[in-house]
């Protein structure tokens, strides 16, 4: 039976209302102050990959075909197109698995709203750092809620979901920074969507992993900048029973829960429940390295003394990065449990430090981890979304010692670390490409935003061409 069109797009309006009458002025000041620490942190990130190997291969191959100069890649010295720029800085920004998280979502943020939103800063003049705020805000919330919509399933199914649920939140900031009408919002939102993919199997080594949230952040712009010029897209992106996101991308329509794309929005941060990575890996490999250390808390010992490491997950988890690890590359490293814990073991760390080709077949890794056993626990996985990441850690020493712990902290009970962690490895990034003044530079426009009366300013400051 064909499938009648459907014209209900309840959802879809409600952000691009959002979108379009949204004021600075009604952002809480606790909220405004943590955003502006999440855009500095995904600044040092993208700043700290620009010359990795698979960026410069990515900027090299869009410079050879596009001669423009009118954005900044972060932390480079060559300039594209809006497009262009912001497909490359959306890859900096998830170039080493350093970049924030949105573990409720699952999703990351920053990566997907913030190069489509600083090209409409460069491109369009005067934007104030206040309304760069203001927009920036309103992509990670739509992009937050987009992620809660769909859940973990969405992952488990083989979706990227930052990339795909992306596309909304680059979308909403770059339609705000435009100051989009509600019409217009509704476009750039159905134009964005019909762009959504990313497949996870690019976890296992494939550097287009790292081009994902690039990809999204472009789709984004482009919905924007079509929809202010008239082009249409699907007013029920969301809504449509038929070929809509929501539809097309779960197993079923329990798979998605349309309510969460609106629920306390304008009043109900989520950006508050946005959390940075001190690790340079997969999110939800973090537990069981804090678990590690609090276990060496207990009992300090040495990699060599480990005779077996057991850790019971959830089954999104065990299929996300339990999975038998391959050395096919950095991303297969960063992206799977077991090799995060040898390094953790070996070294005590796991930050960008820790991770090179050199190191992804490294023999006495690959050693350790035959010694690790990643399981799938029912019980876990019956507990739901809030604790998919919780996990029992047990690591057996060789002189009989067995020392075990269990990480399950709900993703809304995680603490933010503060201003001074997310300083500190913002300029540890940073310093890899700028000198320390020109970082300080950097950190204290960003960190005084709300005064900027050109955002122009900030994005100038991101670029080695100076």
């Amino acid at each position: 039976m064909t499938q009648e069109p459907s014209t209900d797009n309840t959802y879809t309006r409600g952000i691009a209302s959002y979108i379009a009458h949204a004021r600075y002025e009604d952002i809480p000041a606790e909220v405004i102050e943590r955003l502006k620490l999440l855009i500095l942190d995904s600044i040092g990130c993208g700043i700290y990959a620009a010359d990795l190997e698979w960026s410069r291969i990515l900027i090299d191959s869009l410079k050879a075909v596009d001669t423009s100069t009118g954005c900044v890649v972060w932390g480079a010295k060559e300039r594209l197109s809006a497009p262009h720029a912001t497909l490359v800085n959306g890859s900096l920004i998830q170039g080493y698995e350093i970049d924030d998280a949105f573990y409720r979502g699952p999703s990351h943020v920053g990566a997907v709203v913030l190069p489509a939103l600083f090209a409409v800063a460069e491109t369009r003049p005067k934007m104030s750092g206040r309304e760069l705020l203001r927009a920036a805000l309103i992509g990670y919330e739509i992009a937050t809620r987009a992620s809660l919509c769909m859940g973990p399933e969405h992952l488990a199914a083989g979706w990227h979901s930052g990339a795909t649920t992306g596309v909304f939140g680059a979308a909403a900031s770059a339609a705000a920074g435009l100051g989009l009408n509600v019409e217009q919002a509704v476009h750039a939102l159905g134009i964005a969507g019909t762009q959504a993919s990313g497949l996870m199997a690019a976890q296992y080594g494939a550097m287009v992993k790292r081009f994902h949230a690039g990809r999204a952040s472009q789709s984004g712009l482009y919905g924007a900048l079509f929809a202010a010029r008239g082009y249409t897209g699907i007013i029920d992106v969301f809504e449509s029973k038929y070929g809509g996101f929501c539809t097309a991308f779960s197993h079923s329509t329990d798979g998605f829960d349309l309510t969460e794309l609106t629920a306390g929005l304008g009043e109900t941060y989520l950006t508050m429940d946005i959390f940075l990575k001190f690790y340079s890996c997969v999110a939800g490999v973090h537990p069981a390295l804090n678990a590690i250390r609090a276990l060496r808390g207990q009992r300090d010992f040495s990699a060599a003394e480990v005779e077996k490491v057991t850790v019971d997950v959830s089954h999104t988890t065990l299929d996300h990065m339990g999975w038998k690890y391959r050395p096919e590359g950095v991303t297969s490293a960063q992206l799977n449990m077991s090799y995060c814990l040898a390094t953790m073991l070996i070294e005590g760390e796991c930050f960008v430090d820790q991770f090179s080709e050199a190191m992804v077949a490294d023999p006495r890794r690959l050693a350790l981890i035959e010694k690790i056993d990643i399981r799938h626990d029912p019980e876990i996985t019956a507990l739901g979304r809030p604790y998919r990441h919780k996990m029992h850690v047990a690591v057996k020493l060789k002189d009989g010692t067995l020392l075990k712990t269990t990480m399950q902290k709900r993703f809304d009970e995680i603490e933010f670390p503060g201003p001074q962690p997310v300083l500190k490895k913002f300029e540890t990034l940073a310093r890899h490409a700028f000198a320390q003044p020109h970082v300080e530079r950097i950190r204290d426009a960003v960190l005084g935003l709300e005064k900027l009366s050109d955002a122009r300013s900030l994005a100038h400051l991101l670029t080695k061409d100076n």
